[in-house]
């Protein structure tokens, strides 16, 4: 429900822990709720079957208005056996010390709507030994002969848990020793190297700022920095230890809240089971543009995800286009404003406004009717369009 105070995350979906809401002439009721009466005839028998009648993904706009947690999230196997083995440790499920609080796992897709910043997935060690160097700081060279000498996840997870778990007191020390030689790169060597660290050295900074002695700041040290222009989506699959930074952007996910944080956040940061989820494979990250999937359909961000698909429409004022992904779908208008067609049924969606349509309902047209607008398809990854 709306609040008096702006907010980091919107959630459409139908997540027990915060549903969205239907608003019809007859009221107001939860799409959990709606789901559960009649989940053959919303989400569509073979959905209902496949995900045990629940909604399979979540979707949530996102506002970055400071760096948001250093985060990662299981595997459907470590989501299940972590979930198991907290049930049986009678860990409440609402307790800020539990990491599994369903058994699902949580691959998700940010798509930019302002320029988006974030870190994602481990860089290659090359690239991290050469930005130590440049900001010469003496107290990092340890962990920069290790990463030399052994160039692999095997390097980067002992240079990772040495720094995740370096007591108060050496954090203490050592955070000012990065600052300082951040800046000293910022003033001087960036105009040598063609300023090709000065986003990273910048995020360290800005990092180290909000989240004072945090080791989540030396993570980031490890970590692809990346820039997203409007449009433009990122894919994270299990274990890829990321942070958003800055920016506001649509979200969807496998319908889950299991996540395992690894700094930057007062909250809860178990390091056992994150070194247990994390995948330390570097590698370079794949910005993703909307593809033609189905003829005249939308443009669809493809990823492997089977419980989520995301298309993004931006219509030209007078044009229209139809939504062919089969089954149950939400509908965003995130700019303009548009009109709904859904077999008789007509309905306005403004910037910021959402519309469910279930399994059951026809096919749904949308019209820009007043100038540019741009819309969010957000389905089933496993629904084929209409034949």
């Amino acid at each position: 429900m709306p609040s008096e105070h702006p907010e980091a995350e919107i959630w459409l979906g139908a997540h027990p822990a915060d549903p969205a809401h239907l608003v019809s002439d007859e009221g107001t009721r939860s799409l959990l709720r709606a789901i559960d009466a009649d989940p053959d005839g919303e989400l569509g028998p073979d959905i209902a079957k496949q995900y045990g009648s629940r909604l399979p993904f979540l979707l949530k706009l996102l506002a970055a208005g400071e760096p948001l947690s250093l985060q990662a999230h299981p595997s459907s196997a470590q989501a299940q056996e972590g979930f198991a083995r907290e049930d049986a440790a009678r860990v409440p499920i609402d307790s800020p010390v539990r990491n599994y609080r369903d058994r699902s796992h949580k691959p998700e897709l940010i798509v930019a709507l302002t320029e988006f910043h974030a870190l994602a997935g481990f860089r290659s060690p090359g690239p991290t030994v050469e930005f130590i160097d440049s900001l010469g700081v003496e107290a990092l060279s340890g962990y920069r002969s290790l990463l030399a000498e052994q160039p692999d996840d095997a390097g980067l997870r002992t240079v990772f848990t040495s720094w995740i778990t370096l007591p108060g007191p050496a954090l203490d020390t050592l955070l000012p020793l990065v600052a300082e030689g951040c800046i000293r790169y910022l003033s001087t060597t960036a105009h040598q190297d063609g300023s090709r660290f000065v986003a990273e050295a910048r995020t360290l900074l800005e990092l180290g700022e909000s989240y004072p002695g945090d080791a989540g700041v030396l993570a980031a040290l490890l970590l692809n920095r990346v820039t997203l222009t409007p449009g433009q989506g990122l894919y994270l699959n299990a274990g890829n230890l990321h942070a958003y930074l800055s920016g506001t952007g649509v979200e969807i996910m496998a319908n889950s809240d299991n996540v395992l944080r690894g700094g930057l956040t007062p909250k809860h940061v178990d390091v056992p089971e994150l070194l247990r989820v994390l995948d330390f494979r570097p590698a370079d990250v794949d910005v993703l543009e909307p593809v033609v999937d189905f003829g005249e359909a939308p443009p669809l961000y493809e990823t492997p995800a089977p419980e989520f698909a995301l298309s993004r429409s931006v219509l030209k004022d007078g044009s229209s286009v139809e939504l062919v992904r089969r089954g149950p779908r939400i509908v965003l208008c995130t700019s303009g404003r548009v009109e709904l067609s859904c077999g008789a049924s007509v309905s306005i969606l403004e910037q910021g406004a959402a519309m469910w349509v279930s399994a059951s309902d026809p096919a749904v047209t949308v019209h820009a009717r007043w100038g540019e607008a741009e819309v969010f398809d957000a389905t089933v990854g496993s629904m084929r369009p209409h034949s």
